[in-house]
């Protein structure tokens, strides 16, 4: 999958840029006008009950009770993000961004029918929607719980990076752009080289994506840098999207808006009015192009072609609606495929443990290996070793077949098949404990302090929802490494 976020190479300036005043603390600090109409409140609010009345006038569940429960989940989707608008503080949204996945992975595949679903019987989807809320209800009662006394030592207040901070944020892009053009268009980077390269990337991607977005919704963002800034953004989508998966620019997209949103409690209107029809006609044309650019054997783009592959995919996007109505349900089953992880809680659900035996932690023994370097085990298992073996636990893939496709699980349902409903709490119960912890511990630090780094980087795998524990915390450290590991080096060795 190509997820990583942006960049050009086009810089403004080459004189140093001094660090915008605004940046602020990780919890506090004045943000927006506090004492003004609380509009991202309102707008949430308003959009969270669109959401339910459109699901219940039009949710496809043949069973009333699956209707209460999706809707249920949605309330919990919801909830946290809008006590965070409505607190008007600048805590990053973490936990609340963690619990937003639950709309469109489990939420929306229940109540939009996916058609995966018809092949189990109702208890069985009762059963998955009341692991949803059993997660979402101890996740969220933990965290509310929790408190955590701020941290005051030098090593959760100072800033690491102190000056020209631009000029770096900049530079990070562009490394970003640099690798996702080139594993997008060449071979040269070695396979067991690019699962560690590219977390290192979007590690770094990920702090100047959202650092930058962060100060242009505070009005701290210099304005000779803020079409530099768009054109970066733009390019680093469009590549990551050349490859088909949507999930990628969509990921650079939202950390953006979430940086903009946590800087200045405001939504970015005009370029969600741009961007919102663009993604709809892309996701419109998205089969058309797969079946052709992935089952048809069509050439991948290149650096010249990729202008006509665009309008390509653009045009099957327009006349989505009249294509040929033998195919829609197959399209359409797949573009649900990729978003949906409900239908996944129902088959473990389903086999555990009436058909198959709970895995008690099996899964989790491959944490410890993770951060093992490959340089020092050659046959170390792939940071998927979980999801393949979920795959071939449940039938649904051969050995031999994990090594070309991986199957998205996610979290929850691996909780699930390793200590059913015990795990789905303990993993809700976990995640709000210690986002909370975190959040507390550095309501003092700057943005750029160490802690504060960690939690830009933890909002950004807080929507990683496909990925197994293993998956998620190695790709994490290893963008963890990067992102702190830089200004470590910077601040220790080149007197930055």
């Amino acid at each position: 999958m190509k997820e990583f976020p942006e960049e050009p190479s086009v810089e403004p300036s080459l004189a140093p840029a001094p660090i915008p005043s605004g940046l602020g603390k990780v919890s506090t600090g004045p943000i927006g006008d506090r004492s003004g109409p609380n509009k991202l409140y309102t707008y949430g609010l308003a959009g969270a009950a669109a959401v339910i009345v459109y699901y219940a006038l039009s949710a496809k569940v043949d069973d009333p009770l699956h209707l209460y429960l999706g809707l249920l989940i949605i309330v919990g989707s919801f909830y946290p993000a809008l006590q965070w608008a409505r607190r008007k503080d600048d805590r990053f949204p973490v936990f609340e961004v963690l619990m937003l996945t639950c709309l469109n992975t489990y939420a929306v595949p229940l109540l939009g029918g996916h058609r995966d679903l018809g092949a189990y019987p109702d208890e069985t989807i009762t059963e998955a929607a009341l692991g949803v809320l059993l997660y979402q209800a101890v996740a969220i009662g933990v965290y509310s719980l929790t408190r955590a006394r701020p941290k005051t030592t030098p090593a959760w207040t100072q800033e690491v990076i102190s000056r020209d901070i631009i000029n770096y944020l900049a530079l990070g892009m562009i490394i970003t752009t640099a690798y996702t053009i080139i594993s997008l268009l060449t071979d040269w980077i070695p396979s067991d080289l690019n699962g560690p390269l590219r977390a290192v990337c979007y590690g770094v991607g990920i702090i100047s994506t959202f650092i930058q977005a962060r100060l242009w919704g505070q009005g701290t963002f210099p304005r000779t840098r803020k079409a530099a800034f768009v054109f970066q953004l733009a390019l680093q989508v469009i590549f990551s999207w050349a490859a088909l998966f949507l999930i990628g620019g969509i990921s650079i997209l939202v950390l953006a808006l979430l940086g903009y949103v946590s800087g200045g409690k405001k939504l970015p209107t005009l370029a969600l009015a741009i961007a919102l029809p663009i993604l709809g006609v892309l996701h419109n044309g998205k089969s058309q192009m797969r079946e052709k650019y992935w089952e048809g054997g069509a050439p991948s783009p290149t650096l010249t072609t990729l202008p006509a592959f665009y309008q390509e995919w653009i045009g099957y996007g327009l006349q989505g609606e009249n294509a040929d109505d033998a195919t829609k349900p197959r399209h359409a089953s797949k573009l649900l495929e990729r978003t949906s992880l409900f239908h996944m809680m129902c088959l473990v659900v389903d086999c555990t443990p009436s058909r198959q035996p709970f895995l008690e932690g099996l899964t989790y023994s491959y944490v410890p290996g993770q951060f093992v370097p490959s340089f020092f085990w050659k046959g170390k298992p792939p940071a998927h070793v979980a999801t393949n073996r979920l795959s071939v636990y449940y039938g649904l893939q051969h050995e031999e077949d994990t090594v070309k496709t991986t199957i998205a699980f996610g979290m929850l349902t691996e909780a699930y098949a390793n200590f059913g409903f015990f795990g789905i709490a303990l993993l809700g119960a976990a995640f709000g404990f210690w986002l909370k912890r975190l959040g507390d511990w550095a309501t003092h630090s700057p943005i750029l302090s160490y802690p504060g780094l960690l939690l830009v980087v933890l909002m950004a795998w807080s929507f990683q929802s496909e990925l197994t524990f293993a998956a998620w915390i190695s790709s994490l450290y290893q963008a963890c490494m990067a992102v702190l590991g830089v200004p470590f080096l910077m601040r220790n060795f080149l007197g930055q």
